[in-house]
């Protein structure tokens, strides 16, 4: 008989804890437009640009494991309420950087809005994880990441209406061309437009940490005797999963944030302007959720290792579709990738942490949320593999495809090791056990 994938004792929990999944899907998707959205009010090139992705996921680097160690400490509960603080107060640092219009400081709100993020996704996590049998970890995970595309299409479809539809420089032909003047109050006028959104997120933020803040949640801490934090290292260290896992995590993260971020740039390159492109990146957050549902249901019947590699291959021939079909088709294959990433992260994440110890998978997190930095280095990396014939985005050609076209060899790179990682793990850890994990 399969057990319930959550008990009705810890639903309450777990309603709460997912919500939060929803939370820092929002800030992920309202992000992404805001490479574009910066790149063209204040005329940055797209490696310039991608500084918006090096701040928002380099905070999640640098806050990862000092958030992993407070929660080792502390309750689940108190980690949750820092995270949330942190969140509202990166948001609400959008408006004095308006005032300032200065490109760093915006930088600055996102990279203090991300340590709020890596709290809340260094505990929420392997809370999920703990909220029942270990058979069924795995499932338990997807299907409370099943409420982050929800975030996601929310906060895209904010930065569509509310920021990118109404930004006077993209509207404008040749705008680098104005006088200084003319581009001094449109660039006013489109930062505070880009401000709004994010200030608005901190004072909901402020709502959530409320509401949780007096509402009764277990408080689960480790156990007394807590081992020395350099035993936990050297007991993950000589985990080879886990190690490999990491890396799996680095690369899908990097490989899902050069999907959705330069979804624009591809867009721009067969002329289609950044508001109708956003209907785009709607569409692949829609085959995303999809693509979330039908993997929780089937990692009741395949292993987590396989699955994985079933949907890293599929993302590989799209990828390469992407790549060599030049065109609206070229694009339709980029938001089916999509669908491919929807397994991974959770996926990855629980086999990673499949049959650690309590204490084990407090500090394993938070290496799997500091994976989470290929989300900052592969778009920069990408933007260069963009700029090398000129900021355009198709200023030449790169084996007989243009330079945006081309740059989507990074994430299928990516989906490569992680198909090798799936396969490894059925092979060397699923086939010996009966547990699907």
């Amino acid at each position: 008989m399969k057990k319930p994938i959550i008990s009705k004792k810890e639903l309450i929990s777990f309603i709460l804890v997912t919500s939060l999944f929803a939370l820092w899907g929002f800030a992920n998707a309202i992000t992404d437009p805001m490479v574009q959205a910066f790149k063209k009010v204040l005329e940055l090139s797209n490696s310039q640009a991608a500084w918006v992705q090096m701040a928002f996921y380099g905070g999640y680097f640098c806050m990862a494991l000092p958030a992993a160690l407070f929660v080792r400490k502390y309750s689940y509960k108190t980690g949750i309420l820092i995270g949330l603080a942190l969140y509202a107060v990166g948001a609400l640092l959008f408006y004095p950087a308006a005032i300032t219009e200065q490109f760093w400081f915006f930088c600055l709100g996102l990279y203090i809005l991300t340590f709020g993020l890596a709290f809340l996704e260094t505990t929420a996590n392997p809370y999920i994880l703990a909220m029942g049998a270990p058979e069924t970890a795995t499932q338990r995970l997807n299907l409370a990441q099943a409420f982050n595309p929800l975030g996601l299409i929310a906060g895209l479809l904010i930065a569509q209406q509310f920021v990118l539809k109404k930004l006077q420089s993209d509207d404008i032909e040749n705008y680098s061309m104005l006088s200084e003047a003319k581009k001094i109050l449109i660039r006013t006028s489109d930062l505070l437009v880009i401000r709004d959104p994010y200030v608005i997120l901190g004072l909901v933020i402020i709502v959530v940490f409320i509401l949780i803040a007096v509402c009764k949640m277990p408080q689960v801490k480790g156990s007394e005797e807590i081992p020395s934090i350099k035993e936990t290292f050297k007991s993950l260290g000589k985990n080879k999963k886990y190690i490999l896992g990491v890396v799996a995590q680095v690369f899908y993260v990097g490989a899902q944030i050069m999907c959705w971020t330069y979804i624009y740039q591809y867009a721009e390159g067969i002329g289609i302007e950044s508001d109708i492109a956003a209907n785009y990146q709607f569409i692949a957050f829609i085959v995303f959720l999809i693509g979330r549902a039908i993997g929780t249901y089937l990692l009741r019947f395949i292993s987590a290792g396989k699955l994985l590699m079933y949907f890293a291959l599929l993302a590989v021939v799209f990828c390469l579709t992407t790549i060599f079909i030049e065109g609206i088709y070229g694009l339709y294959s980029l938001v089916g990738v999509s669908f491919c990433m929807s397994l991974m992260f959770p996926t990855i994440y629980g086999i990673a942490l499949n049959g650690l110890n309590e204490e084990e998978s407090k500090i394993g997190a938070a290496g799997l949320v500091m994976a989470i930095v290929g989300g900052a280095l592969m778009p920069k990396l990408q933007g260069m593999v963009i700029d090398v014939g000129g900021t355009a985005v198709n200023d030449m050609k790169i084996v007989g495809v243009s330079e945006v076209n081309f740059s989507f060899i990074l994430p299928l790179l990516c989906f490569v090791y992680i198909a090798w990682y799936g396969l490894r793990v059925f092979r060397i850890y699923e086939k010996t056990t009966s547990i699907i994990t």
